[in-house]
């Protein structure tokens, strides 16, 4: 695709007329090693699954920390009401292994029932329903 202007007298100035596009969303090496987990833990047997993937996440958060020119990168751990294993991250995704080892993704807000434990200073999640009609199962490759 050619993203050039046609005119550069409509350029605004100061731009030039085959300066690339570049994305606004920052890369991490979180990402990949992400993906990796969600694929090594999709090849593994289905009850080892929740164990092994909280590993894999530990691991990235370990490395993440080590990397601190890197974008931060975290996972808050949940049990779902159901016995289910919910890994919270901070962009507003979520994954889900239940208790018969599928793995969801989830929106961390939209695809759970949420009740919430209140102190004057704070606001910390009591409980998580996951809702899996809502959510997209991931499956291996």
């Amino acid at each position: 695709m050619n993203y050039r202007k046609r005119n550069l007298e409509e350029a605004p100035s100061g731009l030039a007329e085959d300066a690339p596009l570049v994305s606004g969303v920052v890369y991490s090496p979180a990402d990949g090693m992400l993906r990796r987990a969600i694929t090594d833990t999709l090849r593994a047997p289905a009850g080892d699954r929740a164990l092994l993937f909280e590993q894999f996440v530990r691991d990235i958060e370990s490395f993440m920390a080590d990397h601190p020119e890197e974008r931060p990168w975290t996972c808050r751990v949940y049990t779902g009401t159901d016995g289910s294993r919910i890994f919270r991250g901070g962009v507003g995704h979520s994954l889900v292994i239940d208790t018969s080892g599928r793995l969801w993704r989830a929106r961390s807000y939209e695809d759970f029932d949420t009740t919430y434990t209140f102190t004057e200073s704070t606001c910390e999640i009591d409980c998580l329903t996951p809702l899996y009609s809502q959510m997209r199962e991931y499956l291996p490759e």
